[in-house]
């Protein structure tokens, strides 16, 4: 995510430039322009741009963040997801837009220029991928400019720019690579040698494209997807093209459903079937995969580290009404005391595969995260292993395509452990997807995978995981 970093300083290309002098607004005329219709969306959508771009605060931190602010206060659900449709569609395609509106500007910009860039950021999403009439989008922008004390001696200049790219902009971006473009360097350059340039170029295009809902269901998922218009995968999984309000939808509030994406309930799988088992599922929380083992019959030790993250976890059983034990530990210094018939790793990682849901991943992550976060896998594998009976399974997860937190680290531990050994994966525990299965019998999905008839409903979160039993 540190390639889609942006300041105030675009390149060479045009003629438009700042005017050498501006007229300050009284407080009249900037409190006049604060709040016209549509306004306080669009500021808001500036402002989380910023705060992940600039001060590099994942997206759900500074969506709270900022519609906790006072600005914001009594904003609109509707107003709410206007602002978050922009956000993520910068942080999606940044890497095209920058380029698109440094294409019109003359000469680079000082550097303090306050708020300027994610508002003509967010103004030419507005413009060229989301259909926002051009007299909307680019007065309010302007607007916005005027009312921010480091941008407002730059309101012509956002105007000018502002219209150029509404009438000129759909032409130049369809001349831009956009997977390219919008993926940063070191991840382009690690999947092409990972997955070969036609997949990689294949992932970074589905990144553009914000992932179908996907929840798992107690029982009758036929039933399910008929009530919230939706369709069953051969996975299990129903799938939704559009929905409203999460908690609004059908089922919520009995508990007959939890989000999770298709590929994060494949690990769970991998366990067999689980009634009377013992199982610990570490680093568990939001609790999708305890919820999942739970439901199959399973008796499920949740722990994680962060309180706060468990809290969640142990709010959404309570609402699915279901139980399991719920601990707060580091799971590398964790003793129990006891042995388990199962255990399941879900490991901290660079979760790269979760891009679509997540596009923020792309301007926040860095190549350096991987090695740390390694190191980190290899010693809650070691910590998981331990915790396992003889004659029982480990299974280890990532939502990352990156090959160090996945195969590499497997082949890590199998050398330093060998006591354990893989068992591979069949077709049919997981659906029938066997494009997902690997030469050694591993689970790799793509964000390429599942290609359904609707375009819109196709794809899977990216996943590595890995059934290993213990021998001895």
């Amino acid at each position: 995510m540190t390639d889609g970093k942006t300041g105030g300083a675009p390149g060479n290309a045009n003629r438009t430039g700042p005017r050498k002098q501006a007229v300050q607004p009284s407080r009249a005329n900037a409190q006049a322009v604060r709040r016209p219709p549509g306004y306080v969306p669009r500021a808001a959508a500036a402002r989380i741009i910023h705060l992940v771009l600039t001060e590099r605060r994942a997206l759900d931190d500074a969506m709270e963040r900022v519609f906790a602010s006072p600005a914001c206060i009594g904003l609109e659900p509707r107003d709410r997801a206007f602002a978050r449709l922009i956000v993520v569609t910068v942080l999606r395609r940044h890497g095209e837009l920058d380029a698109l509106v440094k294409s019109f500007i003359g000469k680079p910009l000082p550097g303090n220029t306050g708020l300027l860039w994610p508002i003509l950021l967010s103004a030419a999403a507005q413009l060229v991928a989301l259909e926002t009439p051009p007299h909307a989008a680019i007065s309010l922008a302007v607007d916005q400019t005027r009312a921010d004390s480091g941008a407002r001696r730059f309101d012509r200049l956002a105007n000018a720019v502002l219209r150029r790219v509404s009438v000129d902009g759909p032409a130049r971006l369809a001349q831009l690579d956009a997977p390219r473009l919008n993926t940063p360097h070191w991840m382009w350059t690690r999947w092409v040698a990972t997955y070969g340039e036609e997949t990689a170029r294949a992932i970074a295009s589905a990144n553009l494209t914000e992932a179908a809902l996907d929840v798992s269901v107690k029982s009758d998922a036929a039933g399910w997807a008929e009530r919230l218009g939706g369709i069953v995968l051969p996975t299990g999984t129903v799938r939704l093209k559009s929905h409203g309000r999460i908690e609004e939808m059908p089922g919520y509030d009995e508990g007959a459903w939890w989000v999770q994406d298709a590929a994060a309930s494949f690990p769970g799988r991998l366990l067999g079937p689980l009634a009377g088992l013992e199982i610990a599922d570490l680093c568990a929380a939001p609790g999708g995969k305890t919820a999942e083992l739970v439901s199959a019959g399973a008796t499920v030790t949740a722990v994680d580290a962060s309180p706060a993250r468990l809290t969640r976890l142990t709010t959404n059983l309570a609402r699915l009404q279901l139980q399991a034990e719920c601990v707060a530990a580091d799971v590398t210094k964790w003793q129990p005391g006891r042995l388990f018939d199962a255990v399941l790793l879900d490991a901290p990682c660079t979760a790269s595969g979760t891009i679509r849901r997540h596009p923020d991943i792309l301007r926040l992550k860095q190549e350096t995260d991987i090695a740390q976060l390694s190191a980190l896998q290899e010693k809650l594998l070691t910590a998981a292993a331990s915790l396992v009976k003889p004659g029982g399974l480990l299974v280890y997860c990532t939502c990352s395509l990156e090959p160090e937190e996945g195969v590499h680290r497997i082949a890590g531990f199998l050398t330093q452990t060998p006591n354990f050994r893989r068992e591979a994966v069949s077709a049919s525990e997981i659906g029938g997807l066997a494009e997902t299965i690997t030469a050694d019998g591993d689970l790799r999905t793509l964000p390429t995978h599942l290609q359904l008839e609707d375009p819109a409903l196709s794809g899977l979160d990216g996943f590595y995981a890995c059934r290993l039993r213990r021998m001895e």
